[in-house]
């Protein structure tokens, strides 16, 4: 949708969901996005993800006789604008760097999964775009470097650039003629408090080929979130139909986009993970396997209730200081790991712990058994190359409460006749 902040079109949200919310962080000059996969249970903010820290009785997976923890790379990235940032300007803002090692990608793209031109430098050290970007739009940064041993440092940031006085910019996390799973939620952030939401909700309406009714519902001043009574039906051809132009949002502030935006919804597949069985059953279009997992320790346990994978990356870093936890835990090279929550849940590869099918010993991430580097052939590599953006993730028999409906997709977790 073009405009004028969420795997490439992710929400962008303009604050952190969770306890406390999880906030990114520069740490040794790494820019740390809320990736950590941790959930604080001690009234912090929320993630999950497999004990890293070294212990006196727990290894890097929270279990005895664990590996050591993994080595750090010496590269240190550093992205501009911070994450999060809104109001940047479209031109000389954007810019990627690195010390202690080299630029190996930068990959840039509007929430319509359209890539910004751009070039690393001939020493390998930074990156910027090519022209100016677009205003009112958000945006997705994610770079990775090596150092001189060939460790991995990662970094996945995003930003807002600034729209001009008296509009109100429109984001949501679909990108044209995308495909999604049968429990996708759109979620459209604005950049400016919207006071008239009866008039917005009047403005952004839904058309599908099988009549499925749509319905919104409000989450503070700047998200709307829309979704039908039931997950899709497979196959749904789906078009969001924003009418915003004409709309005052706010006493003198008005909409930005008039613009069909079409996607389309993918086959089922919902998985649910069992903290008492320590086993993960995936159904998908009928037919079911099940698989061995690890979720939140006794200490973190996991959310409880349906989530929704938000986004997918190959690879990202995970640091528990971005989620209120110290250093207990950093991982660079985490693999295949899927996003459930804005708080920093994840569904991710783990290759320096076993703990898979016998003990719960994460903060909060469900995990599966991979290879550093990230294994197509793994049980973590072979669940993500068959998941997409919008497939449910349930979990099950935690001792957690609900995650809350705001806190990423969580919005089939509220009963319709509230939404």
């Amino acid at each position: 949708m073009k405009t004028g902040k969420t795997a490439g079109a992710a929400i962008r949200t303009t604050s952190r969901y969770g306890r406390r919310g999880a906030m990114a962080l520069v740490m040794g000059g790494v820019l740390l996005l809320t990736a950590a996969c941790n959930d604080d249970k001690g009234g912090g903010t929320s993630g999950g993800g497999d004990n890293a820290a070294p212990a006196a009785t727990a290894g890097a997976g929270g279990t005895a006789g664990a590996s050591a923890e993994p080595k750090t790379s010496a590269a240190v990235l550093a992205v501009e604008p911070k994450d999060g940032a809104q109001d940047v300007a479209p031109s000389n803002a954007l810019q990627v760097s690195v010390s202690n090692g080299k630029l190996t990608a930068v990959d840039v793209t509007d929430k319509n999964g359209k890539p910004v031109e751009g070039a690393i430098t001939p020493d390998g050290t930074g990156w910027k775009p090519a022209a100016a970007l677009t205003v009112g739009m958000a945006y997705k940064v994610n770079a990775q470097a090596k150092d001189a041993e060939g460790l991995v440092a990662a970094s996945t940031t995003s930003f807002t650039t600034l729209t001009p006085d008296k509009k109100v910019s429109t984001n949501d996390n679909i990108s044209d003629g995308g495909t999604y799973g049968v429990g996708m939620i759109v979620s459209v952030n604005f950049s400016k408090n919207v006071k008239n939401k009866d008039a917005v909700l009047k403005g952004i309406t839904f058309e599908s080929d099988n009549g499925t009714e749509v319905k919104g519902h409000w989450f503070g001043d700047n998200r709307l979130d829309f979704r039908p009574a039931e997950y899709w039906k497979p196959g749904t051809k789906v078009t969001i139909k924003y009418r915003l132009k004409s709309v005052e949002v706010a006493p003198g502030v008005y909409g930005d986009v008039d613009k069909d935006e079409p996607f389309t919804v993918g086959r089922s597949q919902i998985s649910t993970a069992d903290a008492k069985s320590h086993q993960m059953t995936v159904e998908r279009d009928g037919k079911s396997t099940t698989v061995p997992v690890t979720l939140g320790a006794d200490a973190t346990p996991s959310w409880g209730g349906t989530m929704v994978v938000m986004s997918k990356e190959k690879v990202t870093r995970m640091n528990s200081q971005t989620v209120g936890l110290g250093g207990e835990y950093d991982i660079q090279d985490v693999p295949h790991a899927m996003r459930l929550t804005t708080s920093g849940t994840f569904v991710h590869g783990n290759y320096w712990a076993n703990p898979f099918g016998k003990t719960n010993a994460s903060h909060g991430c469900v995990s599966m058994a991979d290879e550093k580097g990230g294994s197509d052939t793994s049980v973590a590599g072979k669940f993500f190359n068959d998941s997409m953006v919008g497939d449910v993730v349930k979990i099950v028999n935690t001792k957690e409460k609900t995650v809350a409906p705001s806190n990423g997709l969580g919005g089939w977790n509220v009963a319709w006749a509230n939404w």
